[in-house]
């Protein structure tokens, strides 16, 4: 399309009678037209038809110090007003893309990159190419308000054509890699004040993508999986069978999501099978054809992309699609004796549909059945809260977290009366009055306020709640995998491993501080035959921080320890108090990959269904062998009430009870003196357990028993002053 440059000029300022500022050329640009930058200088277009600047747009020469302003709307002299910025000749880029991989990097890189930077790279391929872009490393500053990299889909930063904006620190294991939907593409580099080492990327032309695919077997996936999707692309996918089978389709992967996206409605990028379309984040996603064949279409519009889907498919008979397992409405198979169990194993009810509860069963209004104990526990089992209605104790009761009614007078009286202690977890009283469930400050001051600590806002008021907070976060910026359990590099730093002589890892522990680790007294103590405790020398004990696989050792820090001290009333029989401190012989040194968790408060509280994560060397079935890579669950804590009756009364007040009583996921995805954390609303990550231990591994209303880090938190300060 042929356009016509105008003119370039230095902008300079005139008076609005309000005082403001306003541009010399104001009133002088025709309504219809529209301004653009290419290479750095600004130039009108009169055409509007073509934001999309292909290879024939104009790159000038560069002044340092060219002020330049980019407008995309233009209406009778209103002009939205998108970019003000100085731009370097040192900061723009035109690089030219070729089959052959090439490097570009953030300025000064591997260094820190200058503060306020303002940098551009224009990347062109040949015709019939796109361009992939592939980032070696990158650390810019969390956030994405004014340190990020932004990618378009264009030579000019318009928010329509814009890819992705990313920031943080991401891992060697989950890199940013980006593709275009044409031969060009425009990386920005924004940054304040705040200086990081930046990136470094190579860039390589390859060729276009065809707009209609077909497979006939096997597995497909979005373009160029694991890397981000292009914009502007359309894929179909047919699938064909013979007459007398069907066709289920299964993503082990399925990251569609874009900003605003209502995913009801999925209006900008989805998946579309069987008129249906599907986006968003998905942990699992199964589904069945009606016949032997299936069309499975994909689209993404021209801004903002993700990781994609990847897709098996397989056939099966549909007079008998699952043989000996009870089948989904999608397709999926589960094990007969999951039908009607009052958990939607299927993940679309269709196991839960149609079933008689038994005596032992609470019949949710929606028809599922749901265990007695869960009836008025404040945690809505049945998903339409009808085992939560009707919960009402009498006109001069209040009602726990368990379900127990207790005398209103009873409430914020400062005494535990409720069994979990709810009663006194949300009072509002003044701070000079203190209980047992105040958050008490340096000062001995008290806080009634629920997980006062290192929540980013200062309550006490010598700021002692938001002290020592510099713990619980992940320096490497990740992904959730999604369907996976091995965990990723830097994923969960706080991790430790524990070798015993050449027996290699034998428990976990977590990084509470640079000198001292937190594991269970079990790994420590054990009773002979004599019932006797006999104490493992210290010395046959190595400690590795930072281990994702048990096979790269030397590449992670290891120490020694100093001294192991196990809870004076830890009880090998019934595991109470299964608690250790070990004390490192030389400290850690904090990286990407080894760091601090928060501990919580003794006054902290993790709520029944909280969602949290234990990790470890474990194995992943009941009898089976270590893991050797990291491995990660993601569990539900479980009502006090429900964990000791599951237990038959087997927990005490210093254990908790966490995962799931359709079993499938437990501490054995984990092991013993690992920790259990979970995620504040801030982001950060606390320790709410430590893997003590359970009936089998993963079994059925067997769940992980933990011991409670609240419970325990002043006789670790008094060890440690953490």
């Amino acid at each position: 399309m042929e356009r016509k440059k105008l003119e370039t000029m230095l902008i300079r300022g005139c008076q609005f009678s309000s005082g403001q500022t306003k541009p010399a050329w104001c009133g002088l640009i025709p309504g219809s037209s529209k301004v653009r930058l290419c290479g750095g200088l600004v130039w009108f277009s009169w055409s509007c038809a073509d934001d999309h600047l292909g290879d024939e747009a104009f790159v000038g020469d560069l002044s340092l110090g060219l002020i330049y302003m980019l407008f995309t709307r233009m209406q009778y002299g209103q002009i939205l007003l998108l970019f003000l910025f100085l731009l370097s000749e040192k900061c723009f880029y035109s690089l030219t893309a070729d089959t052959t991989s090439k490097e570009f990097t953030s300025p000064e890189h591997p260094r820190r990159y200058p503060p306020y930077s303002r940098c551009q790279w224009q990347i062109r391929a040949p015709k019939g190419y796109t361009i992939i872009v592939k980032f070696r490393t990158f650390h810019t500053e969390d956030g994405c308000t004014n340190d990020y990299v932004a990618i378009f889909d264009s030579l000019s930063p318009d928010s329509t054509y814009a890819i992705t904006k990313q920031c943080g620190l991401r891992p060697p294991t989950n890199p940013l890699e980006v593709v275009s939907s044409g031969n060009i593409m425009l990386v920005n580099l924004i940054t304040d004040k705040v200086q990081r080492p930046g990136f470094r990327a190579v860039y390589t032309a390859i060729p276009a993508i065809a707009a209609s695919l077909t497979a006939p077997t096997g597995n497909f996936t979005s373009p160029h999986f694991p890397s981000f999707y292009p914009p502007l692309v359309d894929c179909n996918w047919h699938i064909s069978v013979p007459a007398d089978r069907k066709i289920k389709i299964e993503f082990s992967m399925f990251r569609v999501k874009e900003p605003g996206v209502d995913t009801s409605i999925c209006h900008k990028d989805f998946i579309e099978v069987l008129g249906k379309k599907y986006c968003g984040e998905k942990p699992r996603l199964v589904l069945s054809s009606a016949t032997n064949t299936l069309e499975v279409k994909f689209h993404s519009d021209e801004s903002y992309t993700d990781k994609g889907f990847s897709v098996t498919y397989t056939t099966f008979d549909p007079v008998n699609p699952c043989p000996g397992q009870f089948a989904c409405t999608s397709g999926y198979c589960i094990r007969n004796e999951q039908r009607c169990d009052g958990w939607n194993d299927c993940e679309d009810m269709s196991d839960e549909k149609n079933c008689n509860c038994e005596n032992e069963q609470f019949n949710c209004s929606n028809g599922l059945c749901r265990p007695q104990v869960f009836v008025c526990d404040r945690v809505n089992d049945c998903g339409d809260n009808s085992d939560e209605e009707h919960c009402d104790c009498g006109r001069a009761e209040e009602r726990c977290g368990d379900g127990a009614c207790i005398p209103q007078e009873f409430l914020c009286d400062g005494k535990n009366d409720c069994a979990d202690g709810s009663d006194e977890v949300s009072c509002v009283a003044s701070a000079a009055i203190c209980n047992d469930f105040s958050f008490k400050c340096k000062d001995k001051q008290c806080v009634n306020k629920v997980n006062a600590e290192c929540d980013r806002e200062q309550d006490c008021s010598d700021g002692s709640d938001e002290q020592g907070c510099d713990c619980g976060v992940r320096p490497y910026k990740h992904n959730r995998i999604v369907g996976g359990q091995n965990a990723d590099v830097g994923e969960w730093p706080w991790q430790v491993s524990l070798h015993f002589q050449t027996s290699g890892h034998v428990c976990g522990a977590s990084v509470i501080s640079n000198k001292w680790l937190l594991s269970a007294a079990h790994c420590f103590i054990q009773p002979d035959t004599a019932s006797h405790f006999l104490r493992f020398p210290i010395s046959n004990w190595l400690t590795y921080s930072g281990l994702r696989d048990q096979n790269m050792l030397d590449s992670v820090q290891k120490r020694t320890l100093k001294n192991i001290i196990t809870h004076p009333n830890y009880n090998s029989m019934s595991y109470d108090y299964d608690i250790s401190l070990l004390e490192l012989s030389d400290p850690l040194n904090f990286t990407n990959t080894v760091h601090p968790i928060c501990l919580p408060a003794p006054t902290h509280v993790f709520s029944a269904g909280s969602s949290c994560f234990v990790t470890g060397w474990g194995t992943l079935r009941e009898g089976g062998s270590v893991a050797q890579i990291l491995q990660k669950a993601e569990v539900k804590v479980i009502n006090d009430t429900v964990c000791n009756m599951v237990t038959e009364g087997q927990v005490t007040s210093r254990m908790m009870c966490s995962g799931y009583l359709t079993g499938g996921v437990d501490a054995c995805q984990g092991d013993s003196g690992g920790p259990l954390v979970c995620r504040s609303d801030v982001g950060k990550w606390f320790q709410a357990g430590i893997v003590s231990w359970g009936e089998g591994c993963a079994r059925r209303n067997k769940p992980g028993v933990y011991t409670r880090v609240t419970k325990l938190r002043d006789w670790i300060r008094e060890i440690t002053n953490i």
